[in-house]
Order: structure tokens, then sequence, then C-alpha cells
């Protein structure tokens, strides 16, 4: 394969993982959209959809392996092949947050929330507005914003812990709450988790551009 051919292919599956990052995103935001309006055949398109997502990750993993066994890239395009196979992983482990946030929706069926949902919905516009800048950061070899966005994270946990206290609350002093009020716990954990996973994609941009892989810490960010 010619030099030419091969950065070609590299940028396409740089592209790809850029299309996958839109995909989970929507994924993520329609999940609790459609939980907030309990709308549960929204949820299950979202549950069926997440097969396309499986099946993009899976075809960027077997193009990235395929040029990594047949050309033998330079350390840095390898750098690079392997940052997509891990952003790919955790994309699609991402996408299985929304898939866990529909299926929640659908436990809860018809039953009143027993609470509007405010901060839940903020949990997902950060997670996913950080996921964008650290694709972006990583199409773009921007280490200074990989390095800064794994600061925010503090917001999303902060979010988080509000969202515990309200619905032990909730639970505390309504026995009868103590299953649906798991289930949006739950809900919310996963959002948690997503703005987990955007760090881990900010270490990998890191990674591609300097070669140093390591995770983050309190003094790191």
């Amino acid at each position: 394969m010619l030099r030419q051919t091969f950065d070609r292919e590299l940028q396409r599956l740089q592209d790809e993982i850029l299309a996958l990052g839109d995909m989970v995103k929507k994924a993520l935001l329609e999940s609790v959209e459609c939980l907030k309006r309990q709308d549960l055949e929204c949820a299950r398109r979202i549950i069926a959809n997440d097969r396309e997502i499986n099946e993009k990750r899976f075809a960027i993993e077997s193009d990235c392996l395929t040029l990594i066994a047949t050309q033998q890239p330079m350390a840095s395009d390898l750098r690079t092949l392997a940052a997509i196979l891990e952003i790919a992983t955790e994309l699609e482990r991402t996408g299985d947050y929304a898939k866990g946030i529909s299926r929640i929706n659908l436990l809860i069926g018809g039953q009143p929330l027993v609470k509007p949902l405010i901060d839940i919905p903020r949990m997902a516009e950060k997670a996913c507005d950080m996921l964008s800048r650290a694709l972006k950061a990583f199409a773009e070899r921007d280490v200074e914003t990989a390095r800064a966005i794994p600061k925010e994270d503090d917001e999303v946990d902060a979010l988080y812990n509000q969202v515990y206290r309200e619905l032990l609350t909730i639970m505390m002093s309504d026995h009868s709450t103590i299953e649906q009020a798991s289930y949006l716990l739950w809900a919310a954990h996963n959002l948690e988790r997503a703005a987990d996973r955007v760090t881990n994609i900010c270490e990998r941009v890191i990674f591609t551009v300097q070669g140093e892989m390591k995770e983050f810490d309190t003094e790191d960010i």
C-alpha cells in the first residue's frame, strides 16, 4: 500500500471514530430525553439501534487490525491506530449506557416519576459536551484541551451526588418509591460513568501525540 493510500485510510478511520461518537452522543441524549418523557417506544428504538453502534465499532477495529497487520505502520501511526481501537471501545461502552437507561425507562413503564428529572438531563448534556470536545481534540491532536477536559468531570460527579441525595431522601420518606428511585439512581450512575470514559479518551489523545501512557490523577488535572 502506497503511503498516500495508507494516509487516506488512516484518515477514514479517524472520520469513522467521529461518526461513531455522533451516534453515541445522540443515543445518550435521546435515552435521557425519552426517560424524562417516559416515551417507551423511543426507549425500544434506542435499544434496537445499539446494534448499529456495536457493528460500527467492530468494523473500525477490523480495519485497524488489518492496517496494523499488513502495513507495519511507523510508531506515530501505530499510536494513532492503537488510540482508535481504544476510543472505539470507550464509545461502544458509552452507547451501552444509553441502552441501559432505555431499559430503565421500560422497567419504570407508566409509573409516575418520583421526581421531575432535572439534574439527570444536565449530567447527560455535560457528559456529551465533554465527549464532543474530547473527540475534537483527538481529531486536531489538541493536547492542551485533552488535559483540561477531565477537570470538568467534577461537575458531573457533583450532579450525581445531588441526584443521589435527593433520591435517598425520597426513598427514606416513602418506601414505596425505593424500586423506581433505585432505577433512576442507576441511570445517573450510567451518566457518571460516561463522563469517566471521556477522561479515558483524553488520555488516548495525549498518548497519540506524545507517546505518554498514564492515567490522569489529581495532580495531572
